[in-house]
């Protein structure tokens, strides 16, 4: 039997403390022990993206990232999005530029647009393929993923304008 390890760390705004294998992903440490299976395993080897969470607000793929190293950070998941107003303006984009299918790929995707749009509010339709460019799809093309992102871009511009 392999010794676990314990781990604090902040989840989606929340404060938790899990244990898990020292050799266990982040990945099957959020589906398999805390149940936020929101983020999902496509490759499990950090090629198609379906698993990207927001390490300490940084884009990662939480299939390559160890539970054990979370330790006392924070992680933004799909689930957690929730928090964040942009979120359905985001939603709302992909369902009317129809960027999204199976949705199998569309969390890792809501997760990436956030952090890309953390980074930058107004970005180029070459940084937005950038951006995205880690994220597979086998449904749809890349060309409405780019404009539901810009268009979410200019929604959420145009709402911090009239603030």
């Amino acid at each position: 039997m392999t010794e676990r390890t314990r781990v604090r760390a902040i989840i989606n705004g929340e404060p938790v403390e899990f244990l898990c294998e020292p050799r266990q992903s982040l990945l099957d440490c959020l589906r398999d022990v805390l149940g936020l299976t929101g983020t999902k395993c496509g490759c499990n080897d950090g090629n198609c993206g379906s698993c990207s969470v927001l390490l300490d607000g940084r884009l990662v793929n939480s299939c390559l990232v160890l539970g054990v190293e979370i330790e006392g950070r924070s992680v933004t998941t799909v689930e957690g999005l929730a928090q964040w107003p942009g979120t359905r303006i985001i939603q709302q984009s992909f369902v009317e530029q129809d960027a999204l299918q199976c949705g199998f790929c569309t969390p890792g995707m809501l997760i990436a647009s956030k952090a890309l749009l953390d980074h930058n509010p107004h970005p180029t339709e070459e940084e937005i393929r950038t951006w995205m460019s880690g994220n597979l799809c086998r449904c749809t093309g890349y060309e409405r993923l780019v404009c539901a992102v810009q268009t979410a871009a200019d929604q959420l511009a145009a709402i911090e304008g009239a603030e």
